[in-house]
């Protein structure tokens, strides 16, 4: 049986394949490097007691990223196209379920996360901007990366892949010299820790390894992408695991669990306990270079949603992309978002709203998956059939299901996004419906 349409009609032509796999590893490798890796574990520390405690959550969070990327693979494998949730819930659930996917990725999954990493990036690169607001610094990054990525795909490809590469070696860089001077670990004290708690930590952990599907948001532009796409989303997955843990490792075990807990500029604090203000600010560096390569990722990658619900009529014509050309009026209407984010909110309570709802949309995702093996049976390939897809759907349920007992604001706020993005398309399905 063959996939479902997801809309009336498509409109206009396949995008030229012209990236490779090392772009789309780098895309996925950006997108997950970004600012929480390096705030995220003071507030860990604040919650979880003990360095061992942290680490396990981070180890944890590697796993149920792989476990998505595994099962992404297979679908990419399936439906090798852009367009990300929105495209795959559309064809295996939905099309009510694939909008919402959109709508989130317009809100909560690109624009609110380029507001985020764009403020952190004014607040870090503030010793170099002078009396420049981080809104204002923040701005002209985003402008500049909507620029290049508007301007040219093989370009944008060939800068980010660069950075990416550079960012990793900073940071391998960093972990080699830090674990040589880690002083001698502390005793373990065994304390107790609520289950929910773990569970809103694994929130703010699962936000950090967000973007172990970037890939995915390009498949109509990747090379051989039944090949390239699964490898690309576990080599990635993989790789940002190994340098999440260790360098975390590091973080945590650099100075007493007292001088760290509950402080967001954790990184800088531990380079400099290891090495003094000259270690800090080369971490300041590494923390500015992640967040530039963030945003480069989220640029490319959002506008790729948007032109293929504009392809299947669900958003302006307009925000389609030609052939063999990137989306540049998606781009322009993501940096207008991520601005007016950036101007009127603040990066306090980003991210468990953001965590929080984008594991529902990449739960949904997997579920469409499962219904789609049982569809098809064994022509659909899935790695660890049936354990892998259905242990990523039980990790994201128990954490949804903690974090909405701990945090019932922060929840609600995300539940409602769902519901206003089906209220949408439920008006643009009447609307359609009416004569004339």
């Amino acid at each position: 049986m063959s996939l479902p349409d997801a809309s009336p009609a498509v409109k206009s032509g396949s995008p030229a394949r012209t990236l490779g796999l090392v772009t789309a590893v780098a895309m996925v490798v950006a997108n997950m490097i970004g600012t929480g890796v390096f705030t995220t574990s003071g507030f860990l520390l604040a919650d979880l007691k003990t360095p061992e405690r942290v680490l396990f959550v981070w180890v944890l969070g590697g796993v149920i990223a792989l476990l998505g990327a595994l099962s992404y693979g297979a679908l990419s494998r399936r439906i090798p196209e852009s367009g990300g949730e929105y495209l795959f819930l559309s064809r295996t659930l939905h099309p009510s379920l694939g909008y919402v996917a959109g709508w989130i990725s317009l809100l909560v999954g690109f624009s609110a996360p380029l507001a985020a990493a764009a403020y952190a990036f004014g607040q870090y690169a503030a010793p170099w901007t002078g009396p420049v607001s981080a809104q204002a610094s923040g701005s002209l990054l985003l402008v500049l990366f909507c620029l290049l990525h508007a301007f040219s795909i093989e370009r944008g490809a060939w800068v980010q892949n660069l950075a990416v590469i550079v960012k990793v070696v900073l940071i391998a860089g960093f972990i080699a010299f830090g674990a040589l001077r880690l002083p001698e670990l502390p005793a373990l004290e065994p304390t107790t820790v609520p289950a929910g708690t773990v569970a809103v930590s694994l929130v703010w952990v699962m936000f950090s390894y967000s973007g172990w599907n970037a890939a995915i948001y390009i498949g109509g532009e990747v090379r051989d992408p039944e090949r390239n796409l699964p490898r690309a989303l576990w080599i990635g997955t993989l790789l940002v695991m190994g340098l999440y843990v260790t360098l975390n490792a590091v973080f945590v075990y650099a100075a007493p669990v007292a001088a760290l807990a509950g402080k967001l500029e954790i990184g800088r604090l531990a380079a400099e306990a290891l090495g003094g203000r000259g270690w800090g600010i080369a971490v300041t560096l590494i923390v500015v270079l992640a967040l530039v390569t963030s945003v480069s990722s989220m640029m490319m990658a959002g506008p790729r949603v948007y032109a293929q619900m504009a392809n299947d009529g669900y958003l302006p014509q307009r925000l389609a992309a030609e052939a063999g050309q990137p989306p540049r009026n998606g781009m322009l209407l993501q940096l207008a978002l991520a601005l007016v984010m950036l101007w009127s909110t603040t990066y306090d309570g980003l991210l468990t709203y953001i965590g929080f709802t984008l594991g529902l949309s990449t739960a949904l995702t997997v579920a469409g998956l499962v219904r789609l093996r049982r569809r098809e049976g064994a022509s659909v390939q899935v790695p660890g059939w049936p354990w892998v897809p259905f242990a990523f759907l039980t990790a994201i349920v128990v954490i949804t299901v903690l974090t909405i007992q701990m945090r019932p604001a922060v929840s609600l706020y995300g539940l409602a996004t769902l519901a206003l993005g089906w209220v949408v398309w439920r008006v643009q399905q009447q609307m359609r419906s009416r004569p004339g």
